[in-house]
């Protein structure tokens, strides 16, 4: 099967391709041999919020310590 690489650098994967793997929104690309591989992955949401967090220097107890204010009647 062919799939034509876009001016934007965009492939549309045949459906027969897409339906013969797990369904996935995203896909962890490599290449291997001079090939594109594409692997299906899902996207743990909770993951990314983790690693902004340590991105931005939040810690558990900052996340804590704010949920404890906007709890409180002050």
């Amino acid at each position: 099967m062919l799939a034509k690489l876009t001016s934007k650098n965009q492939l549309t994967l045949p459906k027969a391709i897409t339906a013969a793997v797990e369904a996935s929104q995203y896909f962890d690309v490599t290449t291997e041999n001079g090939r594109i591989v594409l692997t299906p992955v899902r996207v743990n949401r909770a993951d990314g919020v983790r690693a902004k967090l340590a991105e931005l220097g939040i810690s558990e107890s900052d996340v804590s310590d704010a949920v404890s204010w906007a709890r409180s009647d002050e």
